[in-house]
């Protein structure tokens, strides 16, 4: 009890402060999480290793489960306990059996890689403050699961489940290592796991969700109504599973002050502010490995040539724990350039992968840098010694109002003159410059490297394409080449991005919002951003596809009465013509319309033919356009779309909440937005992007898309920001925090972000813990 009063004690005399941890007589420290509305917390200590105890403990509260299922992964042993058949819940790279995933991961653990990486000594591995955070993480949630029991844990999921134990800084380190191969290995996990000649399966081109990645603003001081900086975070990202998004403040007084989000099990936040900075990523367009082809010796198909010399494979037998006390047993190929790849392994030829970043130990050394930056300068420091960022571009702007843009992410060191020379096979040049796949018989194509990185292989910050402007930056997962259109960033080799090529609906939609928000043509009041007119602008989930063409489209059914369906019926189209005449172009959930709008749009892009003025490198941001009202394939698909909603009894002008809706926060919700390829910006998805009607009359469950929202102006002040974590801060179906967010997204509500620490203590909702800790 000591302990407890001396700590309140302290909490009294700063409440308006931010220091909130004391010492204790008999040397132990104290840990304060604060919870405000929503469940959101905030987490204060006088050290990282308490910092991080605090932050374990208040993420195992809400959402121990998915942790542990994640260790499970990562550890390779999902087979073991759940079944070596039953698909490994991986969102981001598509349906995996566990024990694919299972030989995937222990394949690389055995090689030692993930453990060389995070022991490295720092900048190249994690600093003491990262080891510190790490270890406090791990006690915290154990205390957790030490103090509720395995057996009384409040989320069903795992209640009692013989899979949930302690977890380790060897789990976390390994869950950090292959945050950091998203893109990389982790994009090729079924072909690694099937790693032998004439095993099934094909060389992936692009295996992602078009929806999946990112909107990011970066609003400069010519850009805000206040001359500060603006910033919104939008990232696009699964709502299921383990790459969710958790919203939390970190806070050591005098050293540290950030909130924001961070990925599950990752305990540095990601997208976030502090005082006077704010930050966001999108998932870029540069590739994070390279394909290397081999060139196998004559009758021996696990031998390859280099230099015109024979290399054997190593092989290696994997071992997979499963039910009852059996195993697995499949035997994995490595090269010097990394795995070989199952299918298209042929008596001749055959496939490995280098991954840029199977080296990175360093990623969570820039995060926690960048968390204790207050300006752009600080953050671009930062990001030039650590050089760790794994797959993402950054937008950051200050209360300076700079505004800065950067794809300072870890990216192969190919030049194109390189990719002249060693892209020399059908394949290769099939695939080029979507995917770089090297002449593996020739040293000549190892990797190179720049004098400013730290590490081989990889370009150094001097080669990154970025930009730093007064007025703004953006990103919506193009290249970077408009950033900003009035300063285009051309030039860059072709393994980060193309210049010059047509963009998607969703950057175009955008840019031409920046514009009238720049302009003050949008309807929402003076030139310029404000953390409102940032989020109304951004979120009011305009549909760029029905501005360019529903109106060519209400034109046609007009015009003529029926239109053949593919099946070959005439179908009448006069009373889809009234609906969408009537639709207000947008995908909120009282669009009338909206549904079916998609339920025709989606197949209509499959038309060759679809525009009269094609994509024209001069005009990007509006090319193409003009509805080619003429075009068979769009006439069948209105045909098309019409019967089928007819057929499920789905009113031609029902309101998309009729239709969309989400079964990832309890029970179905509907939520606004639409997918990529309608042209939104605030982007919903299914599993596997947006996909059309089912059987039900309803759409795919929402499963990805727009995740922590966040738009803050920086003031001189100190920030303020508004936010919201479109499914809600826990996965326990049982938790009050389960989908209490969800119901605001659908609502076009957010949350007032309580970022002093006076601002904390007036909420109505604040509960507060206190941990003793022996940091």
């Amino acid at each position: 009890m000591r302990f407890v009063r001396a700590l309140l004690a302290a909490l009294t005399a700063v409440t308006l402060t931010a220091g909130t941890a004391a010492a204790t007589e008999d040397g132990s420290r104290g840990v304060l999480i604060q919870r405000t509305e929503y469940g959101i917390p905030h987490i204060t200590a006088s050290g990282f290793t308490d910092l991080g105890h605090g932050y374990g403990y208040a993420f195992a509260q809400d959402n121990l489960c998915t942790l542990a299922d994640t260790v499970l992964t990562v550890t390779g042993e999902r087979s073991r306990y759940l079944g070596p058949d039953a698909d490994a819940g991986d969102q981001l790279s598509g349906p995996l059996s566990n024990l694919d995933s299972d030989v995937f991961h222990r394949s690389v653990n055995d090689t030692g890689q993930p453990r060389r990486a995070m022991a490295q000594p720092a900048p190249l591995g994690p600093t003491r403050q990262v080891r510190q955070m790490i270890s406090g993480y791990v006690a915290g949630v154990n205390e957790y699961l030490a103090r509720t029991g395995v057996a009384n844990l409040p989320d069903p999921t795992c209640r009692a489940k013989p899979w949930v134990r302690p977890i380790t800084t060897d789990d976390l380190d390994l869950l950090l290592y292959y945050l950091n191969q998203f893109g990389g290995l982790d994009r090729f996990q079924r072909q690694i796991a099937n790693s032998a000649p004439a095993a099934p399966g094909t060389v992936p081109h692009s295996a992602v969700n078009p929806d999946l990645g990112s909107n990011g603003i970066a609003v400069g001081r010519e850009g805000s109504q206040g001359g500060y900086g603006v910033l919104l975070a939008n990232p696009h990202f699964p709502w299921l599973g383990a790459n969710r998004f958790y919203q939390v403040q970190l806070t050591i007084p005098g050293v540290l002050n950030v909130s924001g989000a961070s990925l599950y099990g990752l305990p540095f936040v990601a997208i976030g502010h502090t005082e006077h900075l704010a930050w966001t990523h999108t998932v870029s367009t540069a590739q994070r490995f390279t394909l290397y082809e081999l060139h196998l010796v004559p009758g021996d198909p696990t031998s390859y040539l280099v230099d015109g010399k024979a290399e054997r494979m190593a092989a290696r037998t994997v071992r997979v724990p499963l039910p009852g006390g059996g195993t697995a047993a499949r035997t994995v190929h490595d090269s010097r350039y990394g795995p070989v790849l199952g299918g298209n392994w042929t008596a001749d030829t055959a496939y490995a992968v280098r991954g840029a970043s199977v080296d990175n130990g360093r990623s969570s050394n820039e995060w926690l840098a960048m968390a204790q930056s207050d300006s752009v300068a600080q953050l671009r420091a930062a990001q030039d010694r650590y050089q760790g960022i794994p797959f993402v571009n950054t937008m950051a702007s200050d209360s300076t109002g700079t505004a800065y843009y950067a794809d300072a992410s870890v990216v192969p060191h190919v030049t194109d003159a390189q990719a002249a020379r060693c892209v020399n096979s059908p394949y290769g040049k099939q695939v080029y410059p979507a995917l770089t796949v090297l002449d593996g018989s020739t040293s000549d194509c190892q990797w190179g490297s720049d004098p400013d990185a730290v590490t081989s292989g990889i370009f150094g910050p001097r080669a990154n394409p970025s930009l730093q402007r007064a007025d703004y930056v953006t990103n919506s997962n193009d290249s970077f080449w408009l950033t900003n259109p009035a300063a285009p960033i051309t030039g860059l080799p072709k393994i980060y991005g193309l210049s010059g090529t047509q963009r998607s609906p969703r950057t175009r939609l955008g840019l031409d919002t920046i514009a009238r928000r720049l302009n003050g043509t949008d309807g929402l009041g003076a030139p310029g951003f404000s953390g409102p007119t940032t989020w109304q602008a951004l979120m009011g989930n305009r549909n760029l596809s029905g501005e360019l063409a529903r109106d060519s489209v209400v034109s046609l059914c007009r015009g003529q009465s029926t239109l053949t369906a593919s099946n070959g019926e005439q179908v009448d189209v006069r009373e889809a013509c009234t609906a969408l005449a009537n639709w207000d172009l947008r995908g909120n959930l009282d669009s009338r319309g909206a549904v079916l709008w998609r339920q025709f749009w989606l197949p209509a892009t499959r038309a060759t033919d679809l525009w009269t003025v094609p994509f024209d490198p001069a005009h990007p941001a509006t090319t193409p356009n003009t509805l080619n009202t003429a075009s068979p394939a769009m006439r069948t698909a209105l045909a098309d779309a019409v019967q089928r909603m007819r057929a499920l009894h789905v009113p031609l002008d029902a309101p998309l909440s009729a239709a969309q809706y989400t079964a990832a926060a309890g029970d179905d919700k509907a939520v606004p937005g639409c997918g990529n390829g309608e042209g939104c910006y605030d982007i919903t998805s299914g599993l596997g992007g947006a996909q059309l009607l089912g059987a039900d009359g309803r759409f795919p469950a929402i499963s990805f898309g727009s995740s922590f929202v966040m738009s803050v102006e920086l003031r001189q002040s100190g920030p303020v920001a508004r936010t919201l974590l479109t499914y809600s801060q826990s996965a326990n179906p049982d938790s009050p925090h389960h989908g209490d967010q969800t119901d605001l997204f659908g609502r076009g509500l957010w949350v007032q972000e309580k970022f002093s620490q006076a601002q904390i203590v007036a909420d109505p909702h604040l509960s507060t813990t206190i941990l003793r800790t022996r940091g």
